[in-house]
């Protein structure tokens, strides 16, 4: 095989796989991501004097889809548990988050977890940097799933003025 042939083939053989990577990244952002399940809100009170607020993360999850509890039971489902966390402009110190307990799910095939379905309240108490007035970004790393699949997990944020 002369050098010419050789390098045509190389070519198209790479155009070949680009043209195939695209097709791939296409089909990945048609899959739909977690947080097409969950609708997520936050409310917060007003701080006190020492800068202590509670903060209360509503998920509202989609009839017949449920989310990984936390604690979710299972350690090979720990990765896919419901977290929430909380930042502002100036350092946020998270005092507790209060995970709800989930509803156990029966699963033969790995074994026992719990979920969330429905609505769910998680309240996280936060200590505020004094004097620090900037809204509190709440994100909620999640992961919907029902009795046949589980769609790519999403990170939802939501501020909170």
């Amino acid at each position: 095989m002369n050098i010419r042939v050789a390098r045509g083939l190389l070519l198209l053989a790479g155009l070949v796989g680009l043209s195939l990577l695209g097709e791939v990244g296409k089909v990945a952002a048609q899959v739909p991501k977690s947080d097409s399940k969950v609708k997520v809100t936050a409310t917060a009170d007003r701080p006190d004097a020492e800068g202590n607020q509670l903060v209360t993360v509503d998920l509202a999850i989609d009839k017949d889809w449920h989310l990984y509890a936390n604690p979710v039971g299972l350690n090979e489902l720990v990765g896919a548990q419901t977290v929430v966390k909380v930042t502002a402009a100036k350092p946020v110190e998270v005092l507790e988050v209060a995970y709800p307990k989930g509803k156990v799910k029966v699963d033969k095939t790995v074994g026992d977890y719990n979920i969330y379905e429905g609505k769910v309240a998680i309240k996280a108490r936060v200590r505020r940097t004094r004097g620090d007035t900037s809204p509190l970004e709440v994100s909620v790393v999640l992961q919907a799933c029902n009795e046949n699949t589980c769609l790519l997990g999403s990170t939802v944020k939501v501020s909170v003025p």
